[in-house]
């Protein structure tokens, strides 16, 4: 029963953050709606979820349609192509998967032909797996650096994803790893916003949170196993 899953979920996360002395509050449940059905979505957002995460585009412009005006933050969280980046601006209230300069500025142009700010997120591929998207930890500087000086941008932080491991634990080096990278770049950088870690899924979240994670984004845990449309 979603009720149930949701609830546990959110135990979950409230005894990670208690095991690693933060506040429950400061972790932001992202739930991933990739293959559910909008009526579940609506069931949801009617138990508490502020936040909802799609992968791709066409989907997410579908599933609004059917939803209407939801009170919820919509997040892309799947690789954004530059050909799909206006509709993405239209559609969503932040980014995850920004992974190049040439997609940072394509947002910030379309963005500044909107009256909306977009938050966004530079993903980065720390475990080098050539499977994920997300620029090296290396390039991270250059990205960084580019949003923040945008002017219709927000930049919000960075966001990773481990490799799939049946293990939790194996996952504890990837979210450490962008910790620290965050914090060199809010150091070298001079930022004066935080930089959020988004971070974690249904396998990995309660190691992510007590690496830092800010925003963990959850799917399966909550919805159960999806069928891809």
């Amino acid at each position: 029963m979603l009720r149930d899953r949701f609830d546990r979920v959110r135990q979950r996360i409230q005894r990670a953050c208690q095991r690693s002395g933060r506040d429950p509050s400061c972790v932001t449940l992202l739930c991933v709606t990739k293959g559910v059905a909008s009526d579940l979505i609506r069931q949801a957002v009617s138990l508490g979820a502020g936040h909802v995460g799609e992968n791709r585009v066409p989907e997410a412009m579908r599933k609004r349609h059917e939803l209407g005006k939801l009170s919820v933050r919509w997040h892309l969280i799947g690789h954004l192509q530059r050909n799909k980046a206006a509709h993405a601006v239209e559609l969503f209230d932040a980014i995850h998967s920004v992974d190049s300069l040439a997609l940072v500025q394509a947002l910030e142009r379309l963005a500044a032909e909107s009256p909306r700010r977009i938050d966004v997120f530079i993903q980065i591929n720390i475990s080098g797996e050539a499977t994920k998207t997300g620029c090296r930890p290396q390039e991270a500087h250059t990205l960084v650096e580019a949003v923040a000086a945008s002017g219709h941008l927000r930049l919000a932080g960075l966001m990773t994803m481990a490799p799939f491991s049946t293990d939790p634990e194996g996952a504890r080096p990837v979210f450490r790893h962008l910790r620290r990278l965050a914090d060199e770049l809010q150091t070298s950088l001079r930022l004066s916003q935080r930089l959020q870690l988004s971070m974690g899924m249904s396998q990995d979240f309660e190691v992510a949170i007590e690496e830092g994670a800010d925003i963990v984004r959850i799917g399966t845990a909550i919805f159960g196993q999806t069928i891809p449309r």
